[in-house]
């Protein structure tokens, strides 16, 4: 399976901010804020009822913001996360009801794994790009090289989540 193009872009950009939005007055401002910082994607969550509002806002208004949706939780979600025109979408787990959404919608979609057996059904549904969540909890880098080395070879990549810093990014 190709991969799609926004993962290309991702990868060359290099970070993703994840940002949840508690007031979509919001969204803007910190969306050109990361602009002028030098972050080019954004994963807005799903965690607040005003979530679409947010994300519609950036769509909008920061049209140069390369814009996945988060926390996307059921097949539900992945339809709206389509409509509002998002780039991609990420999960925090390995629902097979949204990742057959996803691949119905043709949303480029990154499902987040923390077991070999999550990689597993996640590369049963052609994902290759894959959200490890939560990373730092999980066993952060050397947990996640020895889990991912007897995949390295069918084009997995990897984007950890969850207790990344300035410390242990790198």
């Amino acid at each position: 399976m190709s991969r799609p193009k926004v993962f290309e872009q991702l990868r060359s950009l290099g970070i993703v901010a994840v940002i949840t939005i508690e007031q979509p007055e919001d969204a803007v401002p910190v969306a050109e804020a990361l602009l002028r910082g030098g972050v080019g994607a954004i994963e807005l969550t799903l965690r607040t009822t005003t979530a679409f509002d947010a994300i519609r806002a950036v769509r909008q208004h920061v049209p140069q913001m390369l814009l996945g949706v988060g926390t996307i939780l059921t097949p539900d979600d992945v339809r709206k996360v389509v409509e509002v025109g998002a780039a991609f979408g990420v999960s925090p787990g390995c629902n097979p009801r949204v990742l057959e959404a996803a691949q119905r919608e043709k949303l480029p979609f990154g499902p987040g794994i923390c077991t070999p057996s999550d990689v597993e059904r996640a590369l049963e549904f052609g994902c290759r790009l894959l959200k490890f969540f939560p990373a730092e909890p999980s066993g952060g880098l050397p947990f996640l090289k020895l889990m991912a080395a007897p995949y390295l070879h069918l084009g997995v990549e990897f984007i950890p989540l969850g207790g990344v810093s300035e410390t242990n990014m790198g």
